[in-house]
């Protein structure tokens, strides 16, 4: 998942950085309202960490822009400022969640977690397809009682194919997904291709895969 995080902190960002890293985020770190707007015109987040007190703004205007322009975007607000009536205006501006400093790393892995759940409209740590079980924390796939080895890559394509199921996911949302920043990306890279095709094959040791569908020119579908 791209994730950028809106800290002037450095120590801090870094350390989110760090962790978030280590379990398969790709973050981008921005210190102002400016930088963040600039950031994300370019490029898309499924979701902003997002401090309050940044040096050209507050946060909380940078969180209505958002909400009016990228509302798909999900927020959780992370700031020393934790008095009640901070939390209410974050939350009735469409904050997804509020986390005041100082807080464990875990803590926000979890809630993390708990947004990209809601945001997909499920509720368990499991999804299921065709026999297929993902564990979306243990970045494990199963076929009943077998476990299948994937690679870290191959584990987001399936989980983000799955999460958008009956709908025709492209190549470029594929590589935003995956990669971040498409900016940095060669466009005629045949990377994705790559990871479908060999996640393709681990998969069809199990199960025939007619609901595996290449859409010529576009990218994928997986259809329930």
């Amino acid at each position: 998942m791209n994730i950028i995080i809106v800290e002037d902190h450095d120590e801090l960002a870094r350390e989110i950085v760090t962790y978030l890293s280590s379990v398969g985020h790709f973050c981008k770190i921005k210190q102002s309202c400016r930088e963040t707007l600039e950031e994300i015109d370019r490029n898309p987040y499924d979701l902003m960490l997002l401090d309050l007190g940044l040096p050209d703004g507050d946060g909380l205007d940078l969180l209505k822009v958002v909400r009016k322009e990228y509302n798909k975007m999900g927020v959780i607000v992370i700031t020393a400022r934790g008095e009640l009536d901070d939390r209410i205006s974050g939350f009735q501006l469409g904050a997804d969640d509020y986390l005041t400093k100082p807080f464990a790393l875990t803590e926000l892995g979890a809630r993390i977690f708990a947004v990209v759940r809601r945001m997909h409209g499920f509720t368990l740590n499991e999804l299921s397809i065709h026999g297929f079980s993902i564990q979306l924390q243990d970045y494990k796939v199963k076929h009943g009682e077998n476990a299948i080895a994937l690679t870290k890559k191959e584990f987001d394509v399936f989980q983000y194919l799955v999460l958008n199921k009956n709908r025709v996911v492209t190549r470029l949302q594929l590589t935003e997904h995956l990669w971040g920043d498409i900016l940095e990306l060669n466009a005629d890279s045949n990377f994705i291709d790559v990871h479908v095709r060999n996640l393709r094959k681990k998969l069809e040791h199990y199960e025939k895969l007619d609901w595996f569908e290449t859409v010529r020119n576009v990218g994928y579908r997986i259809n329930e």
